[in-house]
Order: C-alpha cells, then sequence, then structure tokens
C-alpha cells in the first residue's frame, strides 16, 4: 500500500513512519509547510533528517496561504466575537486530512497516516470505519480530530493509536531515530509562547481595547486590558482584589465587558452545539445517551441528546459541568467511539 506520512519532525510521526516500514507500506514522507511568519521552521529540517534515516521521499508543500485562510482567520475571528476557539481541530480538518489527502491523491497514495494518538476500526455496531480513542488514555487526541469526515476516516491511518507513548520513544531509540529525545510541543504552533493576545494584536495590527469588569447586576469591578486576555472560568491574571474569589463568566465584545461571577454561577447541566459534524451515526435522536467532552484536558461525562435541530443540538448532562466556553468543542463519544461532535455556542 503507497501511503502518505505526514511528518513534523517530531517523535510520534516518525515512529508512526517507521511501523508503517516494518508492516510493508510504500511510504512518503510529507511535511506541511504551515509557518512561515507564523513561527519558524525547525520542523521541516527535522523531518527531513528523519526522513532520510528511515530511506523514504519527502516533500515539504507550502500551505501557509490555506493555514492562515483556514485556521488563523477563523481563530482571530472566534476571539474577537468573545469566545475561545480550537484551530487545532480546524487544522485538522481542513489541512492534514483535507488539502494533504489531495496532494496524496495526486501522487497515488491510498492513504495519508500521522502521528495521532487515536484509533480507525471497522465497528460491527455502527456498520462503518470509525474514528476511536487512543489507547492510551493520557495522550488520546480522538477530541481534536472529531471533525474528520466519513470519507477522511476511510483514508486515513494511525499507526501509534495502539501504543503508549513510552513505547512509541522506545521504538524511536531503537532505530536510532534523530528524534528519540526531542521534547513534545505544548502549545499552537503558531503561538508557542503561549500569549494569544500579543499574537492577535501583531496580526491583527491593532491593540485591543481596555474596558470594564463587570458583576452580574452591572456594576463595575475594575479595568480589564482587553477581552481577549480572558477565558471563561479563569481566576488568576484578573489584576483584581476582591472582597471574594469571583470567576470570568462571560465576555461581551459589543459593550467590551467581562462578567465576572462566583464560581457556583460557571457550572450548567445544558450547553448548546452548533456546525455539528457526525461519523458514527447518520443522524443525532433526542434522548440519544452518550458521553460527552467539552474541553481536550477532560473526562468524558455522561449526557443526553436534547432538541435535535437542523443545524444545532443540546447537551444534557446528568452532573454540571464546568465553563464550558464559546467556540470549543463538544465531543460526542460511544464508549471509544467518536459519534461526532460541533462547536459551543
Amino acid at each position: 500500500m503507497k501511503t502518505m506520512i505526514a511528518m513534523s519532525g517530531g517523535v510520534d510521526s516518525s515512529v508512526a513512519a517507521r511501523l508503517l516500514l516494518d508492516a510493508g507500506h510504500d511510504c512518503i514522507g510529507a511535511t506541511m509547510r504551515l509557518h512561515g511568519s507564523f513561527c519558524g521552521t525547525d520542523g521541516e529540517k527535522d523531518a527531513a533528517e528523519v526522513a532520510k534515516q528511515l530511506g523514504i521521499p519527502h516533500t515539504a508543500y507550502d500551505l501557509e496561504g490555506d493555514f492562515e485562510a483556514e485556521v488563523i482567520q477563523p481563530f482571530a475571528e472566534t476571539y474577537l466575537a468573545g469566545g475561545t476557539p480550537n484551530p487545532c481541530i480546524l487544522c485538522n480538518r481542513r489541512l492534514k486530512f483535507g488539502t494533504l489527502y489531495e496532494k496524496a491523491s495526486e501522487l497515488s497514495c491510498d492513504r495519508v497516516a500521522t502521528g495521532h494518538y487515536a484509533r480507525i476500526a471497522y465497528s460491527e455496531k455502527h456498520r462503518r470505519r470509525v474514528l476511536m480513542r487512543g489507547r492510551d488514555a493520557g495522550k488520546d487526541q480522538s477530541y481534536v480530530l472529531y471533525g474528520m469526515t466519513r470519507e477522511q476516516i476511510e483514508h486515513t491511518l494511525f499507526p501509534i493509536g495502539e501504543l503508549p507513548k513510552d513505547a512509541v520513544r522506545d521504538i524511536a531509540r531503537t532505530a536510532g531515530l534523530s528524534c528519540a529525545e526531542r521534547k513534545d510541543s505544548q502549545d499552537i504552533c503558531f503561538v508557542p509562547d503561549g500569549d494569544y493576545a500579543a499574537f492577535l494584536e501583531r496580526y491583527l495590527g491593532q491593540k485591543f481595547a481596555e474596558g470594564d469588569f463587570v458583576d452580574g447586576d452591572g456594576n463595575v469591578l475594575g479595568r480589564h486590558r482587553g477581552i481577549v486576555r480572558y477565558t471563561v472560568g479563569q481566576r488568576k491574571g484578573l489584576g483584581l482584589s476582591l472582597p471574594a474569589p469571583l470567576y470570568v463568566g462571560g465576555k461581551d465584545p459589543v459593550k467590551n465587558t467581562v462578567l465576572l461571577v462566583p464560581e457556583e454561577r460557571l457550572f450548567t447541566d445544558r450547553v448548546r452545539v452548533c456546525d455539528v459534524i457526525l461519523s458514527a451515526l447518520d443522524e443525532l435522536r433526542d434522548g440519544l445517551p452518550v458521553s460527552a467532552k467539552i474541553r481536550y484536558n477532560q473526562t468524558a461525562m455522561p449526557a443526553r441528546v436534547s432538541d435535535v435541530r437542523a443545524d444545532s443540538f443540546q447537551l444534557i448532562f446528568e452532573t454540571p459541568v464546568r465553563a464550558p466556553a464559546k467556540g470549543q468543542a463538544a465531543v460526542l463519544y460511544d464508549g471509544d467511539v467518536v459519534i461526532g461532535g460541533g462547536t459551543i455556542c
């Protein structure tokens, strides 16, 4: 089988390539050149070096324009609208399993493979190939992959999805790969320092205006430094001296205010989800029991689907969840199987 392996230069994608070669695949290494002015290009150099070690061809595709249009701009727009975006989800769906698969098809590749900690397998229950959690619960990346379409799932391989991280590093060491001790990236690739507000100010060429912190009655509690600097559920970094702990409960981009609330007001058992993508099911129905995650580093919680409409649905959780943030993803599971998900709206 001829397979294009998306190579970032890190240990996960490099070991994925090694495993594919061991399984008899005819591999082509490919790196998406997304960064340019957004961050550095060390990953491309590292990927080329690993490909040379493995004896496979390697190519880099200049997708910076696509990356800006499909990932950076929506990222900025969501923040400006008062939301909290997850750009990795857009990058995976539209570039890694969209544009890159088109490039793979041009080279007559049958599959695209990546180093994600997730699995794809045939489900008798759902009668199709489905996206599943990675075997290593601590590294599972199925949450950021929920946006994959059925067609993308059909043509994708996750070679390390059955492995724990320690085993992946051991394979890299045994194979003598130059990336074996490379540290994992922790931040969004185009904001490596984690300062989203500073990035947005550079990208948009504007400073974000100060405004008021307000309570639920509209009383002014102090001044904020621009609403993009705050996330629902945040307590630290407010710069206020308050008689009791308060947390960010919402943001109003029109009034340029940040709402502060007691922690108990962050909890809700109902979340509205829009921009729905389903892969394991053809449709949702009212009352469907699921487990659901509303952020990446969260245990999936029991819930049921309610008020299904053409463009959205409601999740009702058995136990209230803390601080659902507009713009983040809500992902639905049936056991280990990813049913689909959408954007919290």
